[in-house]
């Protein structure tokens, strides 16, 4: 595998974990409001991250590459109110649909046909998030101000389970 490539994919295990840091540091914030629901969702959200930290570790280690682990970074970004968590959610998808994208740019500069494949998986993924992130804003924006609604959106993402991702690494 290419050098780059390689390590382009060992720093996406790292943006990974820092995913699922973040995503626990806002599940806290929507425990501390009393919103079990929405905490519930990014609880889970944090889960989809380490699983997603360790197809890219897998998929390395299955290329007979070295995997570098570095340190994750501690969440930073303060809310104080509901939308700013959900805003800051989108905003990182973006971020990480933008990492995504890099690193196939790169696969594809040098033929890498396999590590290709291996993103469409995320790619696809990355166009769910965003999606979901974007409906969660508008249902906030519709509903939110209303503590009936707000309560039945929350009973939503209470249900929310949690699904291991089903990705065939080769």
């Amino acid at each position: 595998m290419n050098k780059n490539v390689a390590d382009l994919l060992n720093d996406q295990i790292n943006k990974e974990l820092y995913s699922a840091y973040l995503y626990l540091d806002m599940s806290n914030y929507f425990e501390r409001r009393g919103l079990n629901g929405y905490a519930n969702w990014y609880k889970i959200q944090a889960q989809e991250e380490r699983d997603h930290a360790m197809l890219f570790y897998q998929f390395l280690q299955n290329n007979d590459c070295v995997v570098t682990l570095k340190a994750i970074g501690k969440p930073d970004k303060k809310f104080k109110k509901d939308m700013d968590v959900l805003k800051a959610a989108l905003e990182h998808e973006e971020y990480v649909t933008s990492l995504i994208n890099n690193i196939y740019d790169e696969a594809y500069k040098v033929k890498d046909f396999r590590t290709m494949q291996f993103l469409d998986w995320f790619i696809k993924e990355q166009g769910e998030e965003e999606t979901n992130a974007r409906d969660m804003i508008t249902k906030m924006e519709l509903f939110g101000n209303d503590p009936k609604s707000l309560y039945m959106l929350n009973q939503e993402l209470a249900g929310r389970a949690y699904s291991a991702p089903s990705l065939v690494l080769d």
